[in-house]
């Protein structure tokens, strides 16, 4: 009977490493998962816009930025000058930051004039927290079926964009 009690002690014990090896995975949640439902809250501060708002059939890039930052800057000044390569991408501008440095950010840019540029404020923080954050601004490329290809920290190169759009 004691023999019996160490063999389902040992069991147990190996099932729980072999839990622990597969729950260690370096691979972030974001990545293994389809683009989650969220909110933001556009421009004219009573719309909120949902994943059920992007458009079908295309591809969205989602960008949290602050409007104070200059790689952010930076980056939306590329967008803007290659729009025509994101012809079939939606990309949506986040920033947690308050709603009148948002707007400025979107005036000053002169956003409104792209169809396929949204911006939004993320009140609730749920963005950068889903994707743990680090540097802006972050990009985060998603398939027609919202799916990650592909994330970006820091300022990146609209040619490295473009090879997964």
């Amino acid at each position: 009977m004691k023999y019996i009690f160490i063999l389902l002690l040992c069991c147990v014990s190996g099932k729980m490493v072999v839990a622990q090896q597969q729950t260690s995975d370096s691979t972030p949640l974001y990545a293994q998962y389809p683009l989650p439902q969220f909110s933001i809250l556009l421009t004219d501060s009573i719309t909120w816009y949902t994943k059920k708002d992007l458009p079908k059939k295309k591809n969205t890039i989602i960008m949290l930025f602050s409007p104070d930052c200059e790689h952010c800057k930076h980056e939306t000044e590329l967008f803007k000058k290659n729009i025509s390569h994101f012809k079939s991408t939606q990309i949506v501008m986040v920033t947690p930051l308050p709603f009148h440095k948002m707007k400025e950010f979107y005036e000053h840019f002169e956003l409104r004039k792209y169809r396929n540029i949204t911006v939004g404020r993320d009140p609730k923080f749920f963005f950068s927290n889903y994707f743990k954050v680090r540097f802006l601004p972050f990009l985060a490329i998603y398939d027609k079926n919202y799916k990650l290809l592909k994330t970006f920290e820091g300022s990146t190169k609209w040619e490295e964009l473009v090879k997964y759009l």
